[in-house]
């Protein structure tokens, strides 16, 4: 019996993985994890991510290894290492979960055809979203372009149930091909060694992901509609990480709050739309594969945003050394500015909280993101993308689709966005939403003494900037 080949990539679990339960019901089940930092398209992995890409893989191996299937760990282009195991083990069939950014279909594409131009049985499953983006459309046949009609259309789909991990016993048993050890490939952080309090957050794998979901229905999922936006509050079912590297599957915490709705009703209801907004970004992100770096609205291509990193300049004529310096101050003020957000020394406590929080445990919660951004493009003036890339860096459940999706909601220029003149005051919603200061105290221990800083801008003035520079933009 030839060997099955599958091939791990977001999905890291064993339970409602099909491409899993293919390879193991062909018998000779081998699995391969590729780190695949070189081919074109694909983005590289923040600092965060890579730390809890490490220790899944530690856990998927250990799954892996009860059912009896070995876990092969390579790093390079897929494309190539696929050719050099399939020759390596003679395999006779490839299976995978899809993945939806340009690239990566592009990429999974060119291997399905190479594999079976081979003679190799070759398939792809869904199994990382409720709904396959192509397979949901208006009326017209184009894409949705606002939330609520999409969720309206998808919510009410049909949903298949999730399946239960493979039966022990039909692994790969042969010699494996060429593999590498994981310390090798420098995931974790060393000199400075960031991650303690990552460490202290999380435990990546599915024991606290499935512990997690059951706690959250259990005792979250009733109040969720009013405690979710309290950050001071355990309101969130804090599941994104898991969600983002597959851990959970979305048609598992699906039918986990699904079990409940007639009887928990407003709160899982909510919590079902939170699951629609993780789909409406990717959803986004397959239409439009230049998300992180590209306004979907063209006309925000004109706003004033500061790039603090944008490099350096050459050397001006003498009739522009005037503006150039002008330019440079700007820069230099910004930079200051970035740095002050993100080292959460803004002088506006709930912001400076979120971004403690970010930098301690790899997430923020969710009202504070919205916050935090909101501050940072509207008042601070810089641009998203500054934004969307360090929380990519920093955020251990940032993926290619919420990440970019949600900062260009917050900016004004994505889909159904938010529109530009709802700007976030930080004060008010400290206000509103940490009454008791509890979650400022938490992670501000200087707050209410002279060690913190003054604010770094004044919000009335800085808000009417944004908005006369918003309003220069249709003239």
């Amino acid at each position: 019996m030839k060997p099955s080949l599958v091939w791990f990539r977001d999905d890291l679990r064993v339970t409602d993985n099909p491409a899993l339960r293919a390879a193991v019901d062909d018998g000779a089940a081998v699995a391969l994890y590729v780190l695949d930092d070189e081919s074109q398209g694909i983005r590289p992995l923040g600092g965060a991510s890579r730390w809890w890409l490490h220790h899944s893989l530690l856990a998927l191996r250990d799954e892996l290894a009860a059912l009896g299937v070995p876990l092969v760990l390579r790093r390079g282009p897929a494309s190539a290492i696929i050719s050099e195991i399939a020759t390596a083990v003679d395999l006779g069939a490839l299976y995978w979960n899809r993945r939806y950014g340009a690239a990566e279909r592009t990429l999974d594409a060119g291997i399905k055809a190479w594999a079976r131009e081979s003679g190799m049985h070759a398939e792809s499953f869904q199994a990382s979203l409720l709904h396959e983006p192509w397979a949901v459309t208006t009326k017209q046949g184009g894409p949705f372009k606002v939330f609520t009609p999409f969720w309206r259309t998808v919510s009410g789909l049909d949903f298949r149930e999730p399946l239960d991990a493979p039966e022990p016993g039909r692994g790969y048993t042969g010699r494996l091909p060429e593999h590498e050890e994981l310390d090798s490939w420098g995931l974790l952080p060393r000199t400075p060694d960031w991650s303690a309090g990552l460490s202290e957050t999380w435990q990546p794998g599915p024991a606290q992901a499935h512990q997690l979901l059951e706690d959250f229905v259990e005792d979250g999922l009733a109040d969720y509609s009013i405690n979710r936006d309290r950050p001071d509050l355990p309101g969130s079912s804090r599941l994104s990480p898991f969600l983002r590297w597959g851990q959970l599957s979305p048609f598992e915490v699906w039918r986990a709050q699904q079990a409940r709705r007639g009887e928990l009703g407003e709160g899982a209801s909510v919590f079902a739309s939170e699951l629609g907004w993780r789909e409406f970004c990717w959803h986004q992100y397959f239409h439009h594969p230049d998300l992180a770096t590209a306004n979907l609205r063209p006309g925000f291509d004109h706003y004033p945003w500061a790039w603090p990193k944008a490099g350096e300049h050459t050397d001006q004529p003498d009739s522009a050394a005037h503006d150039a310096a002008a330019h440079d101050s700007a820069a230099h003020d910004s930079a200051a500015l970035l740095r002050a957000w993100q080292e959460g020394r803004t002088g506006f406590p709930l912001v400076d909280a979120g971004q403690r929080q970010l930098w301690h445990t790899g997430w923020m919660h969710n009202r504070v993101r919205m916050v935090s951004a909101s501050l940072l493009v509207k008042n601070l003036g810089i641009h998203w993308q500054v934004g969307e890339q360090w929380f990519w860096d920093t955020l251990v459940d940032a993926d290619p689709a919420s990440n970019p999706a949600n900062w260009q909601w917050v900016a004004g220029s994505g889909a159904d966005a938010s529109p530009f003149f709802r700007i976030f005051n930080p004060e008010t919603q400290a206000a509103k939403f940490d009454p008791q200061k509890r979650y400022v105290g938490r992670w501000i221990p200087e707050w209410g003494t002279p060690d913190y800083p003054e604010p770094v801008v004044d919000l009335k003035a800085s808000r009417q900037e944004a908005l006369d520079a918003y309003s220069n933009l249709a003239r």
